[in-house]
């Protein structure tokens, strides 16, 4: 199974977040139910291109019993992969509730973050991209990126 970044997220959208072990695992149950097939072994690298992309984005719990889980980000447009739709009764799995201002507050970091690789590395397509993700930062989230913006309009002029 190839997954795209979007079916990534239309993954863990069925349970509101999970961690990198139970997406995997939900991949995993759904290569096999497709065609008894397996995950691609770039999955790894899909993870890290949608975190890259903000379709997914790491949420750091305020829990020591629990690790960071992977949520739907402002840039996906989820799709649920075919034979995906029981993932919640074969994983057994409770759906997550997530605290969307905290949410909001860790993707502005790793958003700044980007930024700041962005401008150090003067690379004008990343940049670019970023001023997109921006809007889709502050309707997904409460948060104002035009400080973010101005640093991004900077660096591309």
């Amino acid at each position: 199974m190839n997954a795209t970044a979007d079916e990534l997220a239309g993954v863990v959208d069925l349970f509101g977040g999970l961690t990198r072990d139970e997406l995997e695992r939900a991949l995993e149950e759904v290569a096999f139910r497709a065609d008894g097939g397996s995950v691609d072994e770039d999955l790894e690298e899909t993870i890290e291109g949608a975190l890259e992309s903000f379709a997914l984005v790491c949420y750091e719990l305020p829990t020591a019993e629990e690790r960071a889980l992977l949520v739907v980000g402002p840039t996906a447009f989820p799709t649920v992969p075919e034979h995906a739709t029981d993932l919640p009764h074969i994983l057994d799995l409770e759906p997550r509730r997530l605290d969307r201002e905290a949410l909001g507050e860790q993707a502005h970091e790793r958003f700044v973050r980007a930024v700041d690789d962005a401008l150090a590395d003067g690379d004008d397509d990343r940049l670019a991209d970023l001023l997109d993700v921006s809007y889709d930062l502050e309707a997904w989230a409460p948060i104002d990126c035009t400080t973010d913006r101005e640093r991004l309009d900077g660096g591309l002029e």
